[in-house]
């Protein structure tokens, strides 16, 4: 009966705690209720500012149930009055079908007004549609205008354009000044594409050790192209420890030719014990991903293996193959 009152009592002490709870979080839930109705009093008075931070309440479900609709209609009302941040909300949902039927030429219009206003993202938003548009050369201006403002994102397309001459006049040592913004700002396709500046001497002076500084800042925030990159770099200075080590961390991403590296220096013990297993593993892989000189160089190795460590490597990589990965690629970089 005693061991029954006791938790009786415990049962009652909890209740009556979480009790004492509600009032403050009654009250917070009030307060916030309060703050979403003086912005939407403050909004429907006309100011722009509340207009635009009730479209992005709505827009991020914060304050209120999330509602791109709502969201769409409080940016709308402030764009209208010029205001620039909310014209380019407006442009992203028109761009992203949200709230709205997707339009890019409504995208581009309210973009427009806003970049012509100095609104960084609404400049590289523009640029971007440019630039899948064909048209090079509008695309430049805007990546250019955002650039002068210091934007990493708009900072790589122009260098980009400058180093392929894609709406502009080539013009290496351009490329290299304004991936070099972007690169210091910490951009990782920055910091990858000015190594490979680096490496070939695209305008700029050739330089191992630069390469390999880019190409390592990209590689820690792993970029598995920069990954790979710097492996080779390893190589090339027989150094096959470290080779093994970066282009793992690659072909564990899914990029093909560090699969097949690795698997040639399972195969041929540079920097790791000889292991054909591990060997045919890695070039199955690359294989699996398109790359045709793997398959060749996959049936080699096998003829190493029995059929018993051929059955099980091939299960191997089949259960890898299934993980949730995409084989990455290069992308764009300063070469075509």
């Amino acid at each position: 009966m005693k061991k029954k009152i006791i938790i009786l009592s415990a049962i009652l002490f909890f209740a009556f705690a979480c009790f004492a709870l509600l009032p403050q979080q009654q009250s917070r839930a009030l307060e916030a209720d309060r703050d979403i109705d003086r912005l939407v009093k403050i909004a429907e008075q006309g100011l722009a500012q509340a207009q635009f931070n009730l479209g992005v309440a709505y827009q991020q479900g914060q304050g209120v149930k999330q509602d791109d609709t709502e969201a769409v209609k409080w940016f709308r009302r402030a764009a209208k009055q010029g205001f620039a941040e909310a014209q380019t909300n407006l442009g992203v949902m028109y761009a992203e079908g949200r709230g709205v039927a997707q339009d890019d030429a409504e995208a581009m219009e309210w973009y427009r007004k806003a970049a012509g206003q100095g609104d960084v993202k609404a400049q590289i938003n523009l640029g971007m549609m440019y630039d899948v548009m064909q048209n090079k050369t509008e695309a430049a201006k805007w990546f250019r205008k955002a650039a002068k403002q210091g934007y990493a994102d708009a900072q790589v397309n122009l260098g980009l354009m400058y180093a392929q001459g894609r709406g502009i006049s080539q013009d290496g040592a351009e490329a290299v000044k304004w991936l070099r913004k972007a690169a210091e700002q910490g951009h990782v396709l920055a910091q990858y594409s000015l190594g490979m500046a680096y490496q070939r001497g695209l305008g700029v002076k050739q330089d191992g050790a630069e390469a390999v500084k880019w190409y390592r800042k990209a590689a820690e925030q792993g970029y598995a192209s920069a990954q790979y990159s710097l492996g080779l770099t390893y190589i090339e200075a027989q150094n096959y420890a470290e080779a093994v080590k970066w282009c793992r961390k690659a072909a564990e991403q899914g990029f093909a030719l560090a699969q097949r590296g690795l698997g040639l220096m399972y195969a041929h013990a540079l920097g790791v014990a000889q292991d054909y297993a591990e060997a045919y593993f890695w070039l199955s892989l690359a294989a699996a991903s398109g790359h045709e000189e793997s398959i060749e160089l996959r049936d080699t190795v096998a003829k190493e293996l029995s059929q018993d460590e051929l059955v099980e490597t091939q299960k191997r990589a089949r259960e890898w193959q299934t993980r949730e990965w995409q084989p990455k690629t290069a992308g764009e970089t300063i070469v075509d």
